[in-house]
């Protein structure tokens, strides 16, 4: 019984790196909303109301997915199409959340926008959590999580003194009443481009198994058969990368990666 090739520094460092930037636009999510929904018109009694999509958005959204890329087989890969996917739309979501007050009803344009940043987020941190048991052998597993979570802790580093950064370099923190500082602006807009960097680089730079060669490695079964390769597959990736992949402090144990 064959086992996945073992993989050397460059081969951790590309199925992990896409993590900072995902980690990047929850950071900049967390530290920077409350500001802009109150820059906004948003009261402090507001906040938890419009806060709720966070760990609301991750309940329902990690579940789908993980479930829906487990089973998807096509030419662009199994996990790596949700790569994509969650990653233009959270993208375009750090872009747009800064020019809110441009809009029609700017405090709903931002919950909404809040909605779809988180939605995305975790369309594509679902599949990265699956993709170590995917691509490496059971006797890597631990340091393929371990790089994960270097690049979880780096990539909320950075989002996080950004906006201190920008400000010690001369760009203003205080906007006029109802705009949003330009710190925060060219923070979402510099995360935005951080994130799709990030997830393209390992969307480039990687190749996933076929259904074929993953039949090959650890006695899995393949796709055609009657979907059992699903659940077999599914018994070492998505779950292994569940109950191994670090989790933030506030929110339930399945809804994010660790800070």
């Amino acid at each position: 019984m064959a086992e996945k090739p073992r993989l050397g520094f460059t081969g951790l460092w590309n199925i992990s790196f896409g993590f900072f930037g995902i980690q990047i636009g929850f950071v900049l999510q967390n530290s920077n909303m409350s500001r802009i929904f109150q820059t906004l018109g948003a009261s402090l009694d507001d906040l938890p109301v419009l806060w709720v999509a966070a760990p609301l958005t991750g309940l329902i959204v990690q579940p789908i997915i993980g479930y829906f890329s487990d089973k998807t087989w096509n030419g662009f890969g199994r996990r790596r199409p949700y790569f994509l996917t969650g990653a233009i739309l959270a993208a375009l979501s750090l872009i747009l959340m800064p020019l809110a007050p441009a809009f029609a009803a700017p405090l709903i344009f931002a919950a909404a926008l809040l909605w779809i940043l988180d939605a995305s987020l975790n369309i594509t941190m679902e599949p990265f959590r699956a993709f170590v048991g995917d691509m490496l052998p059971k006797s890597q597993h631990s340091l393929g999580y371990s790089v994960q979570t270097a690049f979880i802790g780096a990539g909320a580093v950075f989002a996080a003194i950004f906006p201190w950064m920008l400000a010690q370099w001369g760009v203003s923190n205080v906007g006029a009443a109802g705009q949003i500082p330009d710190t925060v602006k060219w923070s979402f807009w510099a995360g935005g481009v951080a994130l799709c960097f990030a997830v393209g680089w390992t969307i480039f730079t990687t190749k996933e198994y076929s259904p074929e060669e993953l039949a090959g490695f650890d006695g899995a079964i393949p796709h055609s058969d009657n979907g059992q390769s699903v659940r077999a597959l599914a018994s070492k990736t998505t779950s292994a990368a569940w109950h191994g992949s670090a989790r933030p402090y506030w929110l339930p144990l399945w809804s994010r990666p660790l800070i």
